[in-house]
């Protein structure tokens, strides 16, 4: 279990001040043993019905972001108006589930090296990571 101590130091040097509220979003984020897959909406309504606390949808959304800005959490962009928030900030793959809207880790071992043929010209590439978007088969289950 995290203590209060390191939520308190994670938030300064996101240049956020520790308030109750942005201690509750740390607790909700980083006090947890697997790592977590959320959306901003998903988040106040976690911390609304687990904790019973009320933060306001700005608070959580410039805390979210702060804390992306430093490197804690990763930004996965499903398209262009929806993105998923991660607390595994490691280079990893995902599959994104359009029946149930869910994020999930892609095991390493589901994919095979995938090979960059062409490069932007003055670039090199950092990382690469890759979204499987899958959906229910309707054509196999008639």
């Amino acid at each position: 279990m995290i203590k209060n101590v390191d939520f308190i130091d994670k938030l300064r040097k996101s240049g956020l001040r520790p308030t109750r509220q942005r201690l509750k979003i740390c607790e909700v984020l980083f006090d947890r043993e697997n790592t977590f897959h959320f959306t901003i909406n998903d988040l106040t309504k976690i911390i609304s019905d687990k904790l019973s606390e009320k933060i306001s949808l700005a608070t959580v959304y410039n805390t979210v972001h702060a804390f992306k800005n430093k490197g804690y959490l990763k930004e996965i962009s499903i398209n262009s108006d929806k993105s998923y928030f991660d607390t595994n900030t490691t280079v990893h793959h995902h599959f994104f589930d359009e029946d149930t809207n869910e994020l999930i880790d892609c095991d390493e071992s589901n994919l095979e090296q995938v090979k960059i043929k062409n490069n932007i010209t003055g670039k090199k590439i950092n990382s690469v990571e890759v979204l499987i978007k899958v959906a229910s088969d309707y054509q196999n289950q008639k």
